[in-house]
């Protein structure tokens, strides 16, 4: 099936409202494991979490590891507001920042001890967009975690995925899910982005029925 790309900014208030209030946590979970699994020697450091959205992965990363500090860059203002009252609900904010930032962007700090994404890719125009930000941004021997969407082999596919979970999220979820599907990259694709961007080194493996996952070192 042919990739269908979709806007690369999830800026509407009710759209970030039905987000910021979605359960997400079976695989916000599984991120954070997955991190855990693939990246035991981390304890500390400063983290960057790229296209963090309402902020839920960002608050359950900062609870894993409570000797680091996060700082989120989404490129949406609605996002980034409903992400702001997250934190300061969670009592986060002495450890996780956040910031209004659109990739590409030249304010990128780097020198990053991990660098963390989820579900940003397929919402991008270019790819090598994140792909040059994960090596700006991380430090010789970053960790680097990455996970997205796995776009199926047909809209049949991507129709039964999101009946099995979405089936009963709000309208807006369960249409911007289908959307994403269709927008998602394979992982013979992404390996191929990787490569184009001298991020060869990482691995790519599909994680979950819907889900692949690049981790590795820069």
């Amino acid at each position: 099936m042919e990739r269908v790309p979709e806007p690369e900014l999830m800026d509407d208030p009710a759209q970030a409202l039905a987000y910021a209030t979605a359960d997400f946590s079976e695989p916000h979970e599984a991120f954070v494991r997955h991190f855990q699994r693939l990246f035991p020697e981390f304890k500390r450091g400063r983290v960057l979490d790229l296209g963090c959205g309402a902020a839920d992965i960002t608050i359950r990363f900062a609870r894993a590891y409570p000797a680091a500090r996060l700082d989120g860059v989404d490129g949406a203002r609605a996002m980034l507001r409903h992400a702001r009252k997250a934190v300061a609900k969670a009592q986060l904010e002495p450890r996780v920042a956040l910031r209004l930032l659109q990739l590409p962007a030249a304010g990128l700090d780097n020198g990053y001890d991990a660098v963390i994404s989820n579900s940003l890719l397929h919402h991008l125009a270019q790819p090598a967009t994140l792909w040059q930000a994960v090596a700006r941004a991380g430090r010789p021997g970053a960790a680097v975690l990455v996970m997205d969407l796995l776009r199926p082999d047909s809209r049949e596919a991507a129709s039964e995925l999101v009946r099995l979970h979405a089936g009963d999220a709000p309208p807006v979820l369960a249409r911007d899910f289908m959307n994403s599907l269709l927008a998602a990259y394979r992982p013979e694709e992404v390996a191929r982005q990787l490569g184009a961007s001298g991020l060869e080194a990482l691995d790519v493996a599909v994680v979950s029925d819907r889900h692949w996952l690049v981790w590795g070192h820069v």
